[in-house]
């Protein structure tokens, strides 16, 4: 069933849960707390990022299993969470600082070359 069908347009949705493995290997303290997602998301990505619709009923599965995990440098409190599957796809989680909780803000593919650049620079670590 799509993700969406059960999406009523003013709640929002728990599709994942926040592992304090993250907290631990990225060395940040974000709250181990459910992870929703909101309607205006679709809206989101189908305006920003529409070639990658496909992958909106995979985010649980990029949550509870990415293949890496990296803090973005510049916006305080959020995580990215990669999974690779025909192409890599990172899934934004904030924390909504105001209301306390984490929430999915993007969803986009990202290249294998930024993959790499990124492990190096150490923004990005592999999750096992």
């Amino acid at each position: 069933m799509c993700l969406w069908e059960e999406i009523h347009l003013d709640k929002i949705i728990k599709v994942g849960v926040y592992q304090e493995k993250f907290n631990t290997l990225l060395q940040i303290s974000l709250p181990v707390s459910d992870i929703c997602i909101y309607p205006g998301v679709e809206k989101h990505i189908s305006k920003r990022h529409s070639d990658y619709l496909q992958y909106i009923d995979k985010i649980s599965d990029i949550i509870s299993n990415p293949d890496y995990i990296g803090k973005h440098p510049s916006i305080e409190n959020s995580v990215e969470l990669i999974k690779v599957f025909d192409e890599n796809i990172l899934v934004s989680v904030n924390l909504d600082e105001k209301n306390g909780y984490l929430y999915v803000s993007s969803l986009y593919d990202v290249k294998q070359g930024k993959i790499e650049r990124r492990l190096n620079s150490g923004r990005l670590i592999k999750f096992e």
